[in-house]
């Protein structure tokens, strides 16, 4: 070869790196499936159709915004994965500016000690920000959370640590109030007057009304119990909003009333109740994973009800009340629903005809068919989101994560939406633990021929449900790339909805003697792992299981109490103790026999029996589950020369806010696995 040719081919090659920076590096089917991107936080302009969301690709988030026939638009402009979390994104009425929060944690927005997994020299403040849609840099507005326009655009309000500040476009941010719990549910009246709130004090929580102009703060019927999901009149005259009591610790599920709807005239503050639940299904309070209560334009007031034994919403007169008229029947669950553009139309979110996917669907309140929204192609729509006259959603399918898509004839995506490679469909499987109870799961076949090694994949929650797809939470969308690249590696995968989770009615989720009352969903993961061992191409010497959080404590029960079955495990951030202080409405000789039970549903509670190796994960500001829960763990499993690995991350939180420690996290799990399972290896 001559030099000259040498030189030029050498040039080419030097192009295509700088072109393509990992095509002269070895393919990383892990690392290019969690870097692409994904979608959440979409919100809806009230007046025009415009949508904006949140895009994280490979820990970069930015904001988006976009429409039918316009290509999407990026608002910010951020470019490291520094694990600062964007959200609250709400738009003025005209769209014409968009509100969001930067820093801070998104589920503990009040918290003095902020999140810092990027171990920065300070960490980042929790900040309300407004940008404009057409561009430009964004205004910092204050520190805070949960911003919300006025009907007019020309003032934000938003909440911090208990207070509620004002912020106008001819002016900086006042503090209007301060109150002793914790606000949510911001919203404006119609008339833009009056600020309604919901202040949480732990153990019960009040509904209030704030005069924009004064700051005086009124609170509406306050009672015992918890007041929720306030809501205004279309005409404002009138607040609706919904007062439960948690049930006493032991009381029978089909007894007792305690929920209901009440109303307030807001110029008088006198109150009556619209409705109470009877006693039997349904007649605890449960709610959906958005809002639960909307006053739609033509007098009704929508809710969700388990009357059923599914979760669906019901309709009642305001003026009237009498008896809910069900908008939605079936044996399927309504996960998130809303008052469509209109404000005469319901849209929901349903596991309707296909109990392991989400479809959108539209009716009339008035009555009249459903009609399904999207198209009819495999792809799976959550969270519907309305924006002027349009509805928006997030989708998925098999192979691609969470984007933001328009509902017009089919899902039309409005942002970017990459497809991974190489990806399988899993195949919807049941069945049944030893006490009868039908589980779903989701399996993934591993690729080539002969026996091999076999994982149970358990979610957390409990309150969750995994889909035939990747999942709309990017927690859980990251567990879905981990199992299909287990699959490429040979490994038979099975995913587990047990009992206590939803998707499958109340009973399901209601089941019995769940959790610290007896660990009954442990039966169900017993059941994947005997349904793994049962098959022909499975090595039954070679089961492991892995899961986080809620998983995370149920994988460290399989390995305490069923070593002989579950030869190996990973265990993200999971509970390991469950004891915690009884409910005081309990003798004492019963507090001794719950804290006897919590024991024994503990994996602590059968660490005698265990002795399968497993890795441990762990974020050391975790919120959700105390890193302790790790650390006395490894005491105890160091103290019986329990083979074990951790990996710890310094100042991470439970859902890792870094794109990175997922990655460490995933690739140490896959070669864990590969040396305790596909290897049989023992633990250096």
């Amino acid at each position: 070869m001559s030099r000259r040719l040498f030189f030029r081919l050498w040039l080419a090659f030097v192009g295509l790196a700088l072109a393509h920076p990992g095509a002269a590096a070895a393919s990383d089917p892990l690392a290019e499936a969690l870097a692409l991107p994904t979608a959440g936080s979409l919100t809806g302009a009230a007046d025009v159709p415009v949508f904006g969301w949140v895009e994280n690709a490979a820990g970069v988030r930015n904001i988006w915004v976009g429409a039918r026939g316009q290509p999407a638009r990026r608002l910010t402009a951020h470019t490291q994965d520094d694990g600062l979390q964007l959200y609250d994104l709400a738009f003025s009425r005209d769209g014409s500016s968009l509100a969001f929060v930067a820093g801070g944690d998104e589920e503990y927005p009040d918290e003095e000690s902020l999140p810092n997994p990027a171990a920065r020299a300070e960490a980042p403040a929790q900040q309300v920000f407004i940008v404009p849609v057409a561009g430009g840099a964004p205004l910092l507005i204050g520190r805070g959370h949960s911003p919300v326009f006025s009907p007019d655009g020309q003032r934000l309000a938003f909440t911090r640590r208990g207070e509620v500040w004002l912020w106008s476009r001819s002016g900086q941010a006042q503090s209007l109030v301060k109150v002793d719990g914790r606000i949510t549910s911001l919203a404006w009246s119609p008339d833009g007057a009056r600020l309604l709130l919901s202040e949480s004090r732990g153990e019960h929580s009040y509904v209030a009304l704030l005069d924009a102009g004064d700051g005086r703060l009124r609170y509406l019927d306050p009672g015992l119990g918890h007041s929720t999901d306030p809501v205004f009149s279309p005409d404002g005259h009138e607040v609706a909003f919904i007062r439960y009591l948690s049930p006493p610790q032991g009381a029978a599920h089909d007894v007792g009333t305690y929920w209901s709807i009440r109303v307030v005239d807001v110029a008088s503050g006198r109150a009556r109740s619209l409705w109470a639940a009877p006693a039997g299904r349904g007649g605890r309070y449960a709610g959906t994973r958005s809002r639960n209560l909307f006053w739609s334009r033509d007098g009704h007031i929508l809710f969700p009800w388990e009357r059923t034994g599914w979760m669906h919403v019901y309709a009642i007169d305001a003026a009237r009340g009498g008896e809910p008229r069900a908008l939605t029947s079936g044996a399927f669950e309504v996960e998130t629903f809303l008052l469509g553009g209109d404000r005469t139309s319901l849209v929901y979110a349903a596991n309707d005809g296909d109990i392991d996917r989400r479809r959108i669907w539209r009716r009339p309140i008035a009555g009249g068919p459903a009609v399904r929204l999207g198209g009819r192609d495999s792809t799976m729509l959550f969270y519907p989101t309305v924006a002027g006259d349009s509805v928006g959603a997030i989708a998925t399918d098999v192979a691609r994560p969470a984007h933001a898509v328009l509902l017009d004839e089919r899902a039309s995506p409005l942002g970017r939406a990459p497809a991974a490679q190489g990806f399988i469909a899993p195949e919807a499987v049941t069945f049944r633990a030893a006490d009868g109870m039908e589980s779903h799961g989701q399996f993934f076949r591993g690729r080539g021929e002969g026996r091999r090694p076999a994982l149970v994949y358990i979610h957390g929650g409990p309150r969750r449900q995994m889909v035939l797809g990747f999942h709309p939470s990017r927690y859980y969308s990251n567990g879905y790339i981990m199992n299909q690249q287990l699959a490429a590696r040979g490994y038979h995968v099975l995913v587990v909805n047990y009992r206590s989770g939803t998707g499958y009615g109340l009973a399901f989720r209601d089941a019995p003697d769940t959790g610290r009352e007896g660990a009954s969903e442990y039966r169900d993961i017993l059941a994947a792992g005997r349904w793994l061992e049962a098959r022909a191409d499975v090595d039954p010497a070679r089961v492991g299981a892995w899961g986080g959080s809620w998983g995370g404590y149920l994988t460290a029960l399989a390995l305490a109490r069923d070593s002989d079955l579950f030869a190996s495990g990973v265990d993200f951030h999971g509970v390991h103790s469950m004891l915690r202080p009884v409910p005081n409405n309990l003798s004492p000789e019963a507090q001794e026999r719950a804290r006897q039970l919590q024991w024994a549903s503990s994996p602590l509670g059968a660490i005698d029996r265990w002795r399968s190796p497993v890795l441990l994960i762990h974020g050391d500001d975790d919120r959700n589950v105390d890193f302790a829960q790790s650390l006395v763990l490894a005491r105890e499993l160091s103290a019986r020369g329990i083979p074990y690995r951790e990996l710890v991350f310094p100042n991470e939180r439970h859902s890792f806010f870094r794109h990175d420690s997922w990655l460490q996290s995933l690739r140490a799990t896959m070669d864990f696995l590969d040396q305790t399972l596909m290897r049989r290896q023992p633990l250096q």
